[in-house]
């Protein structure tokens, strides 16, 4: 079974359209959210994780480095009637010194043969350095600092970049209650297979896992570790 999709969006050219793990996220996120309180969306893309949170109440903002995906969020919010704010800039730079009650991310996590992230093209949203950990490690450092007590981070990515490796980097910023909130196993999508075909990706990996990992900035309660069995989707990711 997918998860269903909540809204149709606009996509501009060069803009990284939302697949199933967008929409795992956003289904995540509407499960998180309550009226009033903040919501940050990092590497926003085409915004429907941005728009989710905005349209169960929050006041959203959303981050981006392009011009184009933030063009984007900026059109679907005005067709959906719904007001998100819009900060260019890389993950938490453009919010310095807030702090939100939700943060959620679908960063760059595909691993590639290069040393770094795209500083330009499409590319940028989805290459993350030979683990496809460069964003990911960063989001799991940063993001303590910017949750209010109690706050929630919610972050998708790929078991083929090591989802207990974000687990534990989670715990070691500082963070609490790190789980595993949902799981689905699927064929590797076009990004991946390109990936596969360059090397970065063992040659005889068919299927992943995609993961949206929750954690918690501490108030009183222990992490409590992980274990969410997983289900099987017929349509590759990435």
């Amino acid at each position: 079974m997918s998860t269903p999709e909540p809204m149709k969006l606009v996509t501009l050219p060069g803009v990284f359209a939302p697949i199933s793990d967008s929409w795992m996220l956003a289904d995540a996120v509407r499960q998180e959210v309550v009226p009033g309180r903040t919501a940050l969306d990092v590497c926003t893309g085409s915004g429907v994780v941005a728009l989710s949170a905005a349209e169960r109440g929050a006041v959203t903002t959303a981050v981006d480095v392009s011009r184009r995906a933030l063009l984007a969020v900026r059109l679907n919010a005005l067709r959906s009637g719904l007001r998100i704010r819009t900060l260019r800039g890389r993950m938490f730079a453009p919010v310095a010194g807030e702090r939100f009650d939700v943060i959620a991310s679908n960063p760059p996590y595909v691993p590639s043969p290069r040393p770094d992230v795209p500083r330009r093209g499409a590319s940028r949203a989805w290459e993350a350095g030979p683990d496809g950990r460069l964003v990911v490690d960063a989001l799991c450092d940063a993001a303590p600092a910017h949750l209010r007590p109690g706050g929630v981070l919610l972050l998708v990515h790929s078991s083929l970049i090591g989802i207990e490796a974000t687990l534990d980097r989670l715990r070691q910023a500082g963070l609490v209650d790190v789980e595993v909130r949902s799981c689905v196993r699927g064929p590797l999508g076009p990004l991946m297979r390109a990936q596969q075909a360059a090397g970065t990706i063992p040659a005889d990996v068919d299927e992943e896992d995609v993961v949206v990992i929750r954690a918690c900035a501490p108030l009183s309660h222990p992490a409590s570790g992980f274990g969410v069995p997983g289900r099987r989707v017929d349509r590759g990711w990435r």
